[in-house]
């Protein structure tokens, strides 16, 4: 809104010059999200607290540490960062560009899917909420969406990293691909969110990568140094991804161990799906299977625990997802999750690495 406001009084007026800065604006977004995290957290979370007398309700199968030191801590806390996120994407981003619009509404849609998730689980006292089929119903049709739009403003195509300028036409099937991608990744980031903060950090690495990729894919003039696929409008996706990384960390503030607050259904779903939204704007896709391979290592652990279980009997990992195995092997939780932080930090270093190595 600002930029859309006073960008075009910089003629006049030099120091709205400021605006038309993407690098600048998306600072603009950083600090506003984290702003308004730390002013309207402590509230969220006590009105949370109000409404769940009991907290979050932790699976019986799981670690018993969880149902002993975890108990009562409220979820929803995604209502956070999407109210941070929301607020200064408004303020900080050029309205008029698609692609943020795209971006938004599968977070907002996915997030709102999670929320009836979590809302059903807290009213219910059970750790299941909408049905599986339901909820992937909806997110394939709210991604089918967004890919639509992406598809209609950009051609379908796909990108491969270490190749120069190859693009890969899909087709017909861009946009099941698209899908798939957008799906994937926030179902993914669901499965990752299950210690303090594991999940919050490594999306902000991801979303700080992705938002360089932006900027730098939606100028023509990097994008042709480097050899990657030019986007017209995509470098506004910076401000976008600024505003993810301030209300993460100012969600990991209340999040860090011992956490006061989960981010549940309501954040995981849908920061995964700005995620993957991300990437087919930017015609990253392979880039975030790299960037994001944590998340792919949580989720290849849940469907071959399931697999194996169901055509064996017997279970791969002392229980699923990966982080759950590294638990019941005796360590600690904070370890766990630095390790996992540690390992997100490299793959973003090497899905970046990608851009040069063509």
């Amino acid at each position: 809104m600002l930029y859309n406001l006073l960008a075009p009084l910089a003629d006049q007026y030099s120091i709205f010059n400021l605006f038309r800065y993407l690098t600048f604006r998306t600072g603009g977004a950083v600090l506003t999200a984290l702003v308004i995290c730390f002013i309207f957290g402590p509230m969220i979370i006590r009105w949370l607290k109000t409404k769940q007398k009991k907290g979050q309700p932790i699976r019986e199968d799981g670690p018993q540490s969880h149902i002993i030191n975890k108990a009562g801590t409220p979820t929803m806390g995604g209502f956070m960062i999407l109210l941070g996120l929301g607020v200064s994407t408004f303020l900080w981003a050029d309205l008029s560009n698609p692609y943020v619009w795209a971006v938004m509404a599968v977070t907002l849609g996915f997030g709102a899917i999670g929320f009836v998730d979590d809302y059903l689980k807290v009213t219910k006292r059970t750790s299941d909420g909408v049905s599986g089929k339901v909820r992937l119903l909806l997110e394939f049709a709210i991604a089918g969406a967004a890919a639509w739009l992406v598809a209609d403003l950009e051609s379908p195509t796909l990108a491969l990293p270490f190749a120069k300028n190859l693009l890969i036409d899909l087709g017909f099937l861009y946009i099941p691909f698209a899908m798939l991608v957008v799906v994937w990744c926030g179902n993914a980031v669901n499965l990752t969110d299950g210690l303090d903060g594991l999940a919050t950090v490594p999306v902000i690495i991801a979303a700080g990568a992705f938002g360089f990729i932006a900027y730098l894919v939606g100028s023509s003039v990097y994008s042709g140094y480097l050899g990657v696929p030019y986007v017209a409008g995509a470098g506004e996706l910076a401000v976008l991804a600024g505003a993810i990384i301030g209300a993460g960390l100012g969600f990991l503030w209340f999040n860090a161990p011992p956490a006061m607050v989960f981010m549940g259904d309501t954040g995981s779903l849908a920061l995964g799906g700005a995620l993957g939204t991300m990437a087919i704007v930017t015609k990253h896709e392979v880039a975030l299977a790299i960037i994001g391979g944590l998340f792919w290592l949580e989720t290849i652990s849940v469907i071959v625990q399931v697999l194996s279980f169901k055509l064996t009997g017997k279970r791969v990992f002392r229980m699923a997802p990966l982080h759950h195995h590294y638990e019941q092997k005796g360590w600690a939780e904070p370890t766990i999750v630095i390790r996992f932080w540690i390992i997100a930090v490299i793959l973003a270093l090497v899905g970046l690495a990608t851009l040069k190595l063509r």
